[in-house]
Formats: C-alpha cells, sequence, structure tokens
C-alpha cells in the first residue's frame, strides 16, 4: 500500500463549495478518501465580493462522487459550533469515522468599507472562532477512532508577516490566521500522545474567487500600493488551488506521520523577499 493512499479514511472540509476547498475535497478524494464537506453558501455583507452558492456545493459533490467516493454535502455556518457538530455527527454516523479535518473555511476585506468593527468582527468570527468550532466539534470523532488522525488549519503567509495596513479587513486576516498557530501548537501538543497531527499551512495568494473577483481586479488597475506588494519571489504569481490541494495530500497521509506542530510555507517564496 502507497504511504500517500488514503483508502478507507474520511475527511471533513470547512468551505468545501469552491475554491481550496473543492481541491481539497477532490484531491483527498482522488486518494481514496470519503468527504465530510460543509460550507455556508451565502453571501457576506462585511466581504467585497461574492460569496458561494448552493450550486458550488453540489458541483463539488458531483466532482467527488464521478472519482467513486462517497460525499455528504451540508450547508452549515462554521460560526455556528452547534451547526458545525451535527454535520460532523451526521458524517460519522454516515460514514464510520473521521481521520481528517481541514479547517479551510475563511473570507477576507481587502477594500477599507465603513463599518470597521463589524468587517474586522466578521472576519475574526469566521477565520478564527470558524476554526475553533470545527476542531472542537472532530476531536471526540478523532479520539473515538484510535487510529491517530491529521488536522491541517489554512493559514496565510498574512498568518507570519502582517498585511501592514490600516484596512479593518486585512487586520483581521492577518490576526486570525496569526492566532491559528497558537491553536495549531495547542492541539499539536495536546493530540500528539493519541497520534492525531496538526500543523498550519501558509499559502501566499492563490487562484480562487476570493482573489479573482472585480473587488481585486480594480485595485490591481488602481494600482494600490499595498496589493502591489504582495508578489513571490519565484516567477508564479499565484498559487493554483490542485498544487496546494495536492501538497496538502501529502501532509494528511501517512508519508508524513512524522510532522506535526509545523507551520508549513506554501508560498512560493513570497516570505523570502
Amino acid at each position: 500500500m502507497s504511504e500517500q493512499t488514503l483508502d478507507g479514511r474520511v475527511a471533513l472540509v470547512t468551505g468545501a463549495a469552491r475554491g481550496l476547498g473543492r481541491a481539497y475535497a477532490v484531491r483527498l478524494a482522488a486518494a481514496g478518501a470519503d468527504v465530510i464537506a460543509l460550507d455556508v453558501c451565502a453571501d457576506f455583507d462585511s466581504t467585497d465580493y461574492p460569496g458561494s452558492t448552493p450550486e458550488d456545493l453540489a458541483a463539488t459533490a458531483g466532482e467527488v462522487e464521478a472519482l467513486g467516493r462517497r460525499i455528504l454535502a451540508r450547508q452549515a455556518d462554521v460560526r455556528d459550533g452547534a451547526a458545525v457538530r451535527a454535520v460532523v455527527d451526521e458524517g460519522v454516523a454516515l460514514f464510520g469515522r473521521l481521520d481528517i479535518v481541514i479547517a479551510n473555511a475563511g473570507i477576507i476585506r481587502l477594500t477599507s468599507g465603513e463599518d470597521r468593527e463589524r468587517i474586522f468582527r466578521d472576519v475574526v468570527d469566521v477565520n478564527l472562532v470558524g476554526v475553533w468550532n470545527t476542531v472542537e466539534a472532530a476531536i471526540p470523532a478523532l479520539l473515538a477512532g484510535g487510529r491517530g488522525g491529521s488536522v491541517v488549519l489554512a493559514s496565510s503567509t498574512a498568518g507570519i508577516k502582517a498585511s501592514g495596513t490600516d484596512r479593518p479587513g486585512l487586520q483581521a486576516y492577518s490576526a486570525s490566521k496569526r492566532a491559528l498557530v497558537a491553536l495549531m501548537q495547542g492541539w499539536a501538543s495536546q493530540l500528539a500522545p493519541e497520534s492525531i497531527r496538526v500543523n498550519t499551512i501558509h499559502p501566499s495568494g492563490v487562484a480562487t474567487d476570493m482573489i479573482l473577483n472585480e473587488t481585486t481586479m480594480a485595485l490591481f488597475e488602481s494600482a494600490d500600493p499595498w496589493l502591489l506588494s504582495q508578489q513571490n519571489a519565484l516567477r508564479i504569481p499565484l498559487l493554483q488551488p490542485a498544487d496546494v490541494a495536492g501538497a496538502v495530500a501529502w501532509l494528511v497521509s501517512d508519508a508524513a506521520a512524522f510532522i506535526t506542530g509545523t507551520e508549513w510555507k506554501l508560498d512560493a517564496g513570497f516570505l523570502t523577499r
């Protein structure tokens, strides 16, 4: 058996309707995993780009099923701990186990906006509280399995190097993504005796709807100083979701069974600049 096969395993992926969440779900399914997928499938008043839709989540489910794997796809808001627990419990009842958690759901706002407090709070609530709710809901099932497991928290290069701007959405994004490192370190220590590994990943910009939208394109056209400063060292303007998902699929596999408590920079050299 290949060390990187995920045959027989079950993965929970949040923010699974599109972008990186869909890429994770599809890549893990291709490696043999069944998937519990959740996404809010709604717009946020405090963001400046369209949210995902139920049709997006259905498309993710279709891609997983086309690979011959099972998927439970549900709409749920990660800010609602009870709703997340309900999806996890339903998935574990259906599939009989949980082995992998990809806490991916997150939002950002690049422009300033009028209601600074609302913007800051919403970003932190999704990106930080939502991750805590996700892992908190998953830990009992991971422990009950007695087989170990792998948890990946989706941070960012912004979780290592702050944005250097007074825009509340970017302040909140950096603060929440940095806070995930603290959560990761605590869980990695707590869960290591049970062979449950916990790591953060720190991608630079990825070609998803969070970046490829009218608002961001307008900022590029206006030569926004902050956005123009976000350049990778390698000649890779944006990472591709499939490439990040491939790295994560390795991280959650047995090939990486010795890796926990790390901040993995998937950044095309962004943080060397």
